[in-house]
């Protein structure tokens, strides 16, 4: 496997693949449960950005053209994908979309407004930084507390707000592939209004689904979200 994606599932012979994208400053450790919550024969595998975790010691990348590039260079299109992002995660599931050379079956977005619609939020600095990941309520948040932690973490949550700034697509043409976008009632990153927009980015079919919580819903809704994405998997491979 690839130094850019982590296997959450252990060995299968699988029919079709999940790839997850992690939000800004996260990790591939967000969905260390997923597994837990797929079929037998789905792989799922999480992006690794540089940076952190096992890959600490790269440096991380900021911008937005060469991480979908290394992540699209390094996706193995031989099975079926399913991609799913969260927040920033969204925003580069998507450009993935539009660059990988076979298309995904589905593309699933979360907690990000459509590229047509970003507000680009000029979030600078350390305490700027730090005081938005904890009113995003990020469930490690806390160890931004802790300096020995904080300073370890925050390189990459600094490239990952440098990415979101500066990631201005506006109009993007609308992909073959069906979207189906999620994200909770008292996110204020993604308003459901805002969140319809992402019907105007496929010529295929979209849904939306609105849960309970905020921008961090998916802790709290994870077997649900997963399962979902696995019967909407099997409908569109089924259909093939």
């Amino acid at each position: 496997m690839s130094e850019w994606f982590r296997q959450v599932t252990g060995p299968r012979r699988a029919a079709a693949r999940l790839v997850c994208f992690p939000h800004a400053g996260g990790t591939a450790a967000a969905f260390r449960g997923w597994g837990a919550h797929v079929p037998p024969d789905v792989e799922v595998l999480a992006v690794r950005y540089p940076g952190r975790q096992d890959r600490i010691a790269e440096p991380c990348v900021d911008t937005m053209e060469p991480l979908v590039a290394a992540v699209t260079a390094a996706l193995p299109t031989d099975l079926p994908l399913v991609l799913f992002g969260h927040s920033m995660g969204a925003s580069v599931a998507h450009e993935v979309t539009r660059a990988l050379p076979v298309p995904p079956v589905l593309l699933a977005v979360s907690g990000r407004r459509p590229p047509h619609l970003l507000r680009i939020r000029d979030v600078q600095g350390d305490s700027a930084i730090i005081a938005d990941v904890k009113r995003l309520g990020e469930a490690n948040a806390e160890v931004l507390d802790h300096p020995e932690l904080r300073d370890l973490i925050l390189p990459a949550i600094r490239a990952d707000y440098h990415l979101v700034r500066t990631y201005e697509p506006g109009s993007l043409p609308p992909v073959a592939v069906p979207i189906v976008a999620h994200t909770a009632e008292d996110d204020p990153e993604a308003p459901v209004s805002d969140m319809r927009g992402w019907a105007e980015l496929t010529t295929a079919e979209f849904d939306l689904t609105v849960w309970s919580g905020g921008h961090f819903y998916l802790a709290a809704h994870e077997a649900e979200l997963v399962s979902m994405l696995c019967a909407r998997l099997g409908e569109l491979v089924s259909a093939e």
